[in-house]
């Protein structure tokens, strides 16, 4: 089996470094300067236990790839991408090949179903980042983070019970799971606080608790099943985080996004999908709409990282609240 990594950041960078070192085939897909970096010196990994400079392949688009009979296809890059490498993907993959969604939220499971028709859906509990091109850290030890995924919309099936094996030998905890999408929406549900993360000077608790509320009343609405995403984290396996000599760790995925100056970020399939679903079902949904605007002010520079305050976040929700 040959993994093709999708989207080389901190979560694919991470997982195709490991496989890489536990022999495994594996291609990358990278970036611009990111691309170029790691064509000319490898790419740069750490973690904290493990420095070095991997002599891995990478191509910048899928157009490069020949996509062989046993190749996985794991796209690791942000939801809102997906569907731009989907596209690239469907004019130089057969519709067979196996396609494993490893991000944040629950939306790209159905965007590859148009397109492949065969999907993975996997959980992302991985601590790591990407802020310089040709670098990649991952800040755990022990287990290097927890990769559980399934067929999609459910199932388990022999390729994904390969894929999970493989990477669970590289180093992460990774199981396959029958019912995968349940996790990937406690996930979500974790993931609601991403914005904030980035916007906040301190944790909005009473925030928190009701945009997790909203997501469960416009769940359960539309009869979709969600494990408890309070206990989510002590199902991830033995995984601690740890420090890597050199690095500072910065936060969530979107305050990466910001400080690359990536100039979009993924509070519309976080926050936005819990918008969507009350709009279909007729709920209000006005904390995780506020937190979702937050995150436009954030691309458009109305406000700075790290920048608000409690009360001023509360203020703009309650905006949110009047205006409906």
């Amino acid at each position: 089996m040959r993994f093709i990594i999708y989207g080389a950041g901190g979560i694919g960078g991470s997982i195709g470094a490991r496989l890489h070192l536990n022999d495994e085939q594996v291609l990358l897909v990278a970036r611009g300067e990111h691309f170029k970096a790691i064509r000319a010196a490898g790419l740069e990994f750490h973690s904290p236990t493990i420095h070095k400079t991997l002599p891995i392949d990478v191509v910048s688009h899928a157009r490069e790839i020949r996509i062989q009979t046993d190749d996985v296809v794991i796209l690791c890059m942000k939801t809102q991408h997906v569907e731009g490498a989907l596209r690239d993907l469907q004019l130089n993959a057969p519709s067979d090949t196996p396609i494993v969604c490893c991000q944040n939220g629950v939306a790209s499971e159905r965007m590859a179903l148009r397109r492949f028709s065969r999907v993975y859906g996997m959980v992302v509990w991985v601590p790591a980042e990407h802020l310089k091109p040709g670098v990649v850290v991952n800040f755990a030890e022990n287990r290097a983070g927890n990769l559980d995924a399934g067929c999609y919309p459910s199932g388990v099936d022999e390729t994904i019970e390969r894929v999970t094996s493989a990477i669970h030998a590289a180093g992460f905890v990774s199981r396959p799971d029958p019912n995968i999408m349940a996790q990937k929406y406690a996930k979500l549900m974790v993931n609601l606080t991403n914005a904030l993360d980035a916007a906040c000077a301190e944790r909005p608790d009473d925030t928190i608790r009701e945009m997790q509320a909203e997501a469960q009343i416009c769940c359960d609405a539309a009869g979709i099943e969600y494990a408890d995403y309070r206990s989510a984290r002590a199902n991830r396996g033995d995984i601690r985080g740890g420090p890597v000599d050199g690095f500072q760790r910065h936060g969530s995925s979107t305050l990466q996004s910001l400080l690359r100056s990536t100039g979009d970020l993924e509070a519309d399939y976080m926050n936005g999908e819990i918008v969507q679903l009350g709009r279909l079902h007729g709920i209000p949904t006005p904390v995780n709409a506020a937190v979702q605007n937050i995150g436009i002010r954030l691309i458009r520079g109305e406000i700075k990282p790290r920048s608000l305050t409690t009360d001023s976040l509360r203020k703009l929700v309650s905006q949110e609240q009047d205006a409906r």
